[in-house]
């Protein structure tokens, strides 16, 4: 097995022990026990815990773009993403990309390149399906930015607050606002 996909293979499952336990919690033994393999590996692998815990984010998150973006979506789709990416399930992997996110803006360490694509990597594709369905090329990457912006400041209060009614009703409302009239 080469480096690649040893690593490759070790990102694989601490994602899907992300998704189903949590990691955010965890040491990096407790997490390396977890999978079926040593710290020292996942340091070799990823740096240090945190570069783990980013790669386990960036994971998630290229995974939840795949899953919820599609060309030409509507206000449903809008609907249907925000529930996905609103499910309780999910909470734990967010509470984690806000963490690191943070950790990231004041310039921690393992947290080289979280940054890199985490607005573009979202924003690029709904300004892609806003123009095939006939915006301008400056509105529609200016309102994929609003529409990140709107996703992840609801989330964030979500998190917080944990009022369901008051954050979805906040994003209908958004969805209102942004539909065409």
């Amino acid at each position: 097995m080469t480096t690649s996909q040893a690593r490759d293979r070790l990102l694989a499952a601490a994602v899907s022990h992300a998704l189903s336990a949590g990691i955010a919690d965890l040491s990096l033994r407790e997490l390396a026990a977890a999978i079926g393999t040593s710290h020292r590996m996942l340091i070799y692998h990823f740096g240090s815990r945190e570069g783990l815990l980013a790669a386990v984010t960036k994971e998630v998150e290229e995974q939840q773009r795949a899953a919820l973006l599609r060309p030409g979506g509507t206000a449903d789709d809008a609907r249907l993403a925000w529930r996905r990416l609103s499910d309780p399930a999910l909470w734990p992997q967010e509470r984690l990309f806000f963490e690191l996110y943070a950790h990231a803006l004041l310039g921690r360490p393992g947290t080289d390149g979280f940054l890199d694509g985490v607005v573009e990597n979202w924003t690029a594709p709904i300004a892609a399906a806003l123009v095939a369905s006939g915006a301008d090329e400056r509105a529609a990457r200016a309102d994929a930015r609003l529409a990140v912006a709107v996703a992840r400041g609801l989330l964030l209060d979500l998190l917080a607050t944990k009022d369901r009614a008051g954050v979805d009703e906040a994003y209908e409302r958004f969805i209102r606002y942004a539909s065409p009239r």
